[in-house]
């Protein structure tokens, strides 16, 4: 008599490691420094508007020209944009799947309840939505000018004043930095400890590093605004 075919195949090291806890953890470690990385680097390109908008708008242009004559116009800007959007993905979704988790995980009803954590700890999820809803804003605005009104084609120096010369665009802009400083100072702690780098030498060490990214980022994304207020940048 023939034995049956076997239908319990195993599922693969990939599967298993992004079902559990620590996999899915380890995604948004990996995909929180991507982002980070990302972060760092334009903040650094915006500040350029401080130098004129030629030294702005040759910056813009020569984002979408890297790698030239080997990769085409814009080429270079798209495989940054797919790796952003793939490294959002991965967080958000992790990030999800792990609250829900955690909310499946814990009663109703606690003899005894955890001990309050930081502020910066309770309003990650929040902030990471707020963060998420400013993404997509900052993209129509932006980039496609789809919720700009004076959006022009070509002019970054000039469409970046034009926003930040209304109330609404300051304060949406200045809302979701102060909620990147928070995500950024946990998220950066959490993502070494994930990814073993803690230990008792050197948790205050990344926390120091943790408060001064933080910090530098805020300060730095909120310059630009603040430069436009106050007539440094018009």
């Amino acid at each position: 008599m023939a034995l049956a075919p076997r239908t319990d195949r195993r599922p693969s090291m990939t599967r298993t490691l992004w079902h559990s806890t620590v996999g899915k953890k380890a995604v948004m470690a990996v995909s929180g420094l991507i982002m980070l990385a990302y972060l760092v680097v334009h903040m650094f390109g915006n500040l350029k508007i401080f130098f004129g908008p030629d030294t702005f708008d040759a910056y813009a242009h020569w984002l979408r020209t890297i790698g030239e004559p080997f990769m085409h116009y814009e080429w270079t800007l798209w495989v940054v944009r797919v790796v952003l959007v793939a490294a959002v993905v991965a967080h958000a979704t992790a990030a999800y799947q792990l609250s829900r988790r955690d909310l499946r995980a814990r009663p109703d009803r606690y003899v005894h309840r955890r001990p309050r954590a930081s502020y910066a700890t309770r309003t990650m999820r929040w902030g990471g939505v707020i963060l998420g809803l400013f993404l997509v804003w900052h993209l129509l605005d932006l980039t496609t000018g789809t919720v700009h009104a004076g959006f022009r084609p070509g002019h970054p120096y000039e469409n970046v004043v034009a926003t930040f010369s209304t109330w609404y665009g300051n304060a949406v802009y200045l809302l979701a930095m102060l909620a990147l400083g928070l995500h950024v100072r946990h998220g950066f702690w959490s993502a070494a400890q994930t990814l073993g780098a803690g230990s008792r030498t050197r948790d205050r060490l990344l926390v120091t590093l943790a408060n001064l990214l933080a910090l530098v980022l805020t300060l730095g994304f909120i310059a630009v605004p603040v430069g436009v207020m106050t007539g440094l940048v018009s």
